[in-house]
């Protein structure tokens, strides 16, 4: 399987810069994998989708303002990208991606405003380096006031105020990821009151989504690709939901390939899904058999993406391919700020 296998033409115009006027504004594609059916319509079709006793699963996680900008003690400006805090530390200890005219050598120190200050302590894994932080007060409410959202790299300008808000789901709590789990940013507070009221359960889970989703996959043969691995939660009462509903026959939504992967990351042989936090790499192509999901929202990916290999898995790659070719000729909008499809 090679990756020339997943490669699309997009024109640059349909990569959405800016979000929708109204969370749930955008468009909606959806594909039935049994008949092979593609309907476009409205995101606010999504409910018709759903019967009741399904049981959606969504992802928690909050994006951080993961880039701070600061000046090493020798001069120098400096950009820290946090990436995932190091769970075996008692300290405010990070794998971090670090931009500067000079790479900063171990023990190099950094002023991050007033109240914040780093060391770097080592180069970790390829291209990170872990940095530990201190500061006067809380570290993430430091985070908050002086960092900058990590807008992905196919957004050409700068985060504003705006993006504070919109690039954050209406149901985000656990802070930790540097993306936003992107097919959930449709979801209004009113559009999940509405499925609730027609008789479908949700329930959540956390994955801090980290940079791996933006990282080319860099090996033609697909097979070879290492995914980097995310932090994940999977909540005693979302196992005991989802395990009741598939013994009952009942369907599992994924908002999102973050849930997905996470669910299936979870997922024993038996299809039935453990609780209990842990790390994920799990890399979804054509060829996996789901355990746990029979349907999917998400987003429109990019060409040669390890996101469009799982959906592509999930829905069939051809199947997969044509309903993007039609995309592009309908004029959806493509990637984090992008419409949303619904595969069933």
């Amino acid at each position: 399987m090679q990756l020339t296998d997943f490669d699309f033409l997009l024109p640059e115009e349909l990569i959405a810069q800016q979000p929708a006027a109204r969370r749930d504004a955008s468009r909606l594609m959806s594909l039935e994998r049994q008949t092979g059916q593609v309907t476009c319509g409205d995101f606010s079709d999504l409910p018709s989708f759903f019967r009741p006793g399904d049981l959606l699963v969504l992802n928690d996680t909050q994006v951080i303002p993961a880039r701070l900008l600061g000046q090493k003690l020798t001069g120098g400006k400096i950009e820290i990208f946090l990436v995932r805090r190091d769970m075996q530390a008692e300290t405010e200890d990070w794998f971090c991606l670090t931009k500067s005219s000079r790479a900063p050598k171990p023990g190099a120190e950094v002023l991050l405003g007033d109240k914040l200050r780093a060391t770097v302590l080592e180069e970790a894994e390829e291209p990170y380096r872990r940095v530990r932080f201190e500061c006067d007060g809380d570290f993430m409410q430091q985070v908050e006031a002086i960092g900058h959202l990590p807008l992905p790299p196919y957004i050409k300008r700068e985060d504003d105020q705006n993006d504070r808000s919109r690039y954050q789901t209406v149901f985000a709590r656990e802070k930790g990821a540097v993306a936003a789990p992107t097919a959930g940013l449709h979801f209004t507070p009113e559009v999940l009151d509405k499925l609730r009221a027609g008789g479908v359960e949700i329930h959540s889970l956390t994955l801090h989504v980290g940079l791996g989703t933006f990282l080319p996959v860099r090996v033609d043969d697909v097979t070879e690709h290492k995914m980097h691995s995310e932090f994940y939660n999977v909540p005693q009462e979302t196992a005991d939901a989802v395990n009741k509903a598939k013994l009952e026959g009942r369907r599992v939504f994924a908002l999102g390939t973050t849930s997905a992967r996470t669910l299936e990351t979870a997922a024993t042989d038996e299809g039935m899904l453990q609780a209990g936090c842990g790390e994920s790499d799990i890399f979804i192509y054509p060829g996996y058999r789901f355990k746990i999901i029979d349907a999917l929202i998400t987003n429109f990916h990019l060409p040669k993406s390890t996101l469009l290999m799982l959906v592509s898995a999930f829905a069939g790659r051809e199947f997969i391919l044509s309903a993007y070719r039609r995309a592009v000729e309908e004029r959806f909008r493509f990637f984090s700020y992008g419409d949303c499809m619904l595969i069933y």
